[in-house]
């Protein structure tokens, strides 16, 4: 570590140095889907769905009571002038982010008697709703100390130090720890302390990683509120409404249709739209992974000119399109084929699957405008997407749910409140900072991409007819060999040279090398 050096330019091989190793880390949510119908298999749906519930309830408290540390990391590491303020943005993060966290777990376990009764279970899961919370609700400290650790190593751009966190200790390790108590007979509950003892490991392990690349003398030296500090408070609170916002997306859902219905069928439809979730949240996986690389380099490419900001923004958009969508029409046609892994009762879930693939691959393409708005402008212009985005999907759901069940309509509200919350950055960044993404190479890339995209939708659709232990394998044949051909013949050569090593390999460049 240094204190100070001066930045190289940023530019699209930057953007896919540390897509690789963060794709690579993200991974850990295909695990998470692999596992998921070994959960439903072992606890029933209506019992998983109570685990999904609690576990959405996790993340959404994790997203208020954290005070927007995760993502204000993103915005003042990356233009700290030395270790010493480094250290002062994560002492800040974790003091504001997970101090928060412990304190409202501990009013929760106290009050878990009194909430219980809020959640919708099958009645044999009655009994134990209330130590369930008493025991998950530590997740919620737990997993703030994961995301802002984990977070602070990408704004040191370090991308490649989750993969063995979020594949093997978060979520290899939990599915292990899961078996393990079911095995002895713990049940349901079992479930729950494998989640803790997963996160637990995972906690200690980003502990290791942070002494590496931060200097721990520093985070206890010298004063606490200073310039870094205070902007790092204000950067979190800014980005916090965003934050919430975009989490309701994503776990509010479930939470919902638990209340809308009694009993098991509650805890039965939160499950349901967890699956589904999980589903499209290999799309999703694409933004999240650019998201992640974007934010730190465009506040990097920021401090030294706005035209690099352009470029890698314009890059990053192209590449999203050639991945995004072929695997999202793919996986669409397959999408009867893949809830058998759940098995035959989760097939009332195929049109909230279909409906989140094409919302998250439109907020794939359109979203990767909301890290660069976080780091280009002013706070004020955060907020906006935020609440036109909920205010959409609070209205479009008051308007269809009781025309349509319960599962679709919340889900259809949803995803059209998240395109519209993914698309509102992209306008205001042309608006107020007169960047685009959709240069002169994009009209050509769209076109290509969208054939190879019908046409892998159909092929896909015709092998869903097959049984599904043959559809299967050739549904994930279908939806690489569909992201190849975008790769390869939608982008243009020099995005394709852009991938180095990788590129050469997967032989995308041909004969124009």
């Amino acid at each position: 570590m240094s204190e100070s050096a001066d930045q190289p330019a940023v530019t699209s091989r930057s953007v896919a140095r540390g897509l690789g190793t963060t794709v690579l880390a993200r991974l850990g949510a295909v695990v998470e889907i692999v596992a998921q119908p070994l959960y439903v298999l072992m606890f029933g749906l209506a019992g998983y769905g109570l685990y999904a519930v609690l576990w959405a309830t996790i993340n959404l408290l994790e997203n208020i009571f954290d005070t927007g540390m995760t993502s204000a990391m993103q915005r003042t590491v990356p233009q700290s002038a030395s270790d010493a303020e480094a250290a002062a943005a994560l002492r800040t993060a974790m003091i504001f982010g997970v101090g928060p966290c412990i304190v409202v777990a501990a009013l929760i376990a106290f009050f878990a008697a009194d909430l219980a009764p809020l959640l919708n279970v099958a009645p044999k899961d009655r009994p134990l709703v209330t130590p369930a919370i008493q025991i998950f609700v530590w997740a919620l400290p737990l997993w703030a100390f994961v995301e802002i650790a984990t977070s602070a190593l990408r704004a040191r751009m370090v991308f490649g130090a989750e993969i063995r966190l979020r594949i093997i200790w978060e979520q290899v390790i939990r599915l292990v720890f899961a078996a393990i108590f079911f095995a002895i007979g713990f049940g349901l509950k079992g479930l729950f302390i494998a989640h803790l003892c997963s996160l637990a490991i995972t906690a200690i392990l980003c502990v290791r990683l942070l002494a590496r690349h931060y200097s721990f003398a520093d985070l206890w030296r010298g004063p606490w509120v200073t310039e870094t500090a205070r902007n790092t408070f204000w950067a979190g609170l800014s980005i916090l409404p965003s934050n919430i916002i975009a989490r309701l997306f994503g776990d509010a859902p479930a939470l919902i249709l638990n209340l809308l219905l009694p009993g098991a069928a509650g805890a039965a439809a939160a499950a349901l739209f967890t699956i589904a979730r999980k589903l499209s949240s290999v799309v999703q996986l694409v933004r999240i992974a650019f998201v992640y690389v974007m934010a730190p380099l465009a506040a990097s490419a920021e401090r030294q000119d706005r035209a690099q900001v352009a470029d890698i923004y314009a890059y990053a958009t192209r590449l999203i399109a050639a991945i995004a969508l072929p695997l999202a029409a793919v996986l669409a046609a397959g999408s009867a084929s893949l809830l058998s892994l759940f098995g035959e009762q989760a097939q009332v879930a195929q049109g909230a699957v279909v409906i989140l693939l094409f919302a998250r691959a439109a907020e794939a393409v359109l979203g990767i405008s909301a890290p660069v708005l976080q780091v280009v402008a002013a706070f004020r212009h955060q907020l906006t997407a935020s609440i036109f985005g909920v205010a959409i999907a609070v209205g479009t759901g008051w308007l269809i749910v009781g025309h349509l069940d319960a599962l679709t309509g919340v889900t259809l509200a949803t995803s059209i409140g998240l395109v519209m919350m993914a698309a509102i950055p992209m306008l205001q960044l042309a608006m107020t900072e007169k960047l685009h993404p959709f240069d002169r190479q994009f009209p050509a890339v769209a076109l290509r991409g969208a054939g190879i995209t019908f046409a892998a939708g159909i092929a896909a659709l015709l092998v869903s007819r097959l049984p599904d232990p043959i559809a299967l394998p050739l549904i994930i044949l279908i939806a690489a060999a569909s992201i190849w051909l975008a790769m390869r013949f939608a982008l243009p050569i020099a995005d394709r040279a852009s991938l180095g090593k990788t590129g050469r390999r997967l032989r995308l460049l041909g004969g124009e090398a």
